[in-house]
């Protein structure tokens, strides 16, 4: 069964340059929607407050092992180790760039593995799951619905397997809201999320039942329309020296693509949503 996006799609976004995404992200490089507890909440505290929550629905504080399926530039595996006890975090991206920096850390608590988890294989099951920004590459343009229920399914199982009976999984991901898939952006699908395709919310019911018992579902994406708006401000803050590093169009873009998310998701077009997981019986 064909995965979602291929690595080279998904290297088209996330391997631009690690110095392009330094100027605009907060000071942890977390490319994902932050969460905004408070109405004067900076971007850092919104994405530490967001890193929190996963770690905390998960359950992974004080835990042997966590595993974070798209884990960015390892902003939660930073916090699991340094901040909540945990012995061994492994990271899985398909991005080379993502993998060199967290490896660049040193950290012999911190393992990043540039692998899809359709073939990872854990010698043993891991206490937590995490998966921030990384479901929305799984589904492929094109897809029958089946078909697309079918890849989701396989995540969960596989997800299932190297979760310790009991475990959690805390997911984050974006899905269409009021928007049909017929109305999906051509801009987007052709130069941000290549190959992608976004999740329904009953797809992910579907894919997840008699796997997982969904304990939490909240749909955030007023504070997705924030941050893109955040992020847009500071990548024009510092638009001579992106366009140094990446070019004129490349920039352009991006400032496209924040722009028109935010939209999206300030009119429910699209959904921010973050479901915790407990696993169901044996594996």
């Amino acid at each position: 069964m064909k995965e979602g996006a291929s690595a080279a799609a998904v290297r088209h976004h996330y391997d631009v340059g690690n110095d392009f995404f330094r100027l605009w992200l907060d000071r942890d490089l977390t490319y994902s929607c932050a969460l905004y507890e408070h109405d004067d909440d900076t971007l850092e505290e919104a994405q530490r407050q967001k890193i929190e929550y996963h770690i905390a629905q998960s359950r992974a504080d004080g835990a042997d092992s966590v595993l974070d399926i798209g884990c960015g530039w390892g902003t939660l595996l930073r916090a699991c180790v340094d901040h909540h006890g945990v012995k061994k975090a492994v990271g899985l991206t398909l991005s080379e760039e993502q993998v060199r920096w967290i490896r660049s850390l040193e950290d012999p608590r911190i393992e990043a593995r540039a692998e899809s988890w359709a073939t990872h294989r854990p010698d043993t099951p891991y206490d937590a799951i995490v998966s921030v920004g990384a479901f929305e590459h799984f589904g492929r343009r094109g897809a029958s619905d089946e078909e697309r229920v079918a890849i989701y399914r396989n995540f969960f199982s596989c997800c299932r397997a190297m979760l310790r009976d009991g475990g959690r999984l805390s997911l984050q991901t974006i899905t269409y809201g009021t928007m049909r898939r017929s109305e999906f952006s051509p801009f987007i699908g052709s130069s941000i999320l290549v190959e992608s395709d976004l999740p329904l919310l009953p797809e992910i019911v579907a894919a997840s039942e008699g796997l997982f018992e969904i304990v939490q579902l909240r749909n955030d994406r007023q504070h997705y329309g924030r941050t893109c708006r955040e992020w847009v401000r500071r990548l024009e803050a510092q638009r001579d020296t992106a366009v140094e590093l990446v070019g004129e169009e490349r920039v352009a873009e991006f400032e496209r693509f924040l722009r028109m998310s935010a939209a999206g998701f300030e009119r429910g077009k699209l959904l921010l949503t973050r479901w915790t997981f407990a696993a169901i019986g044996a594996s």
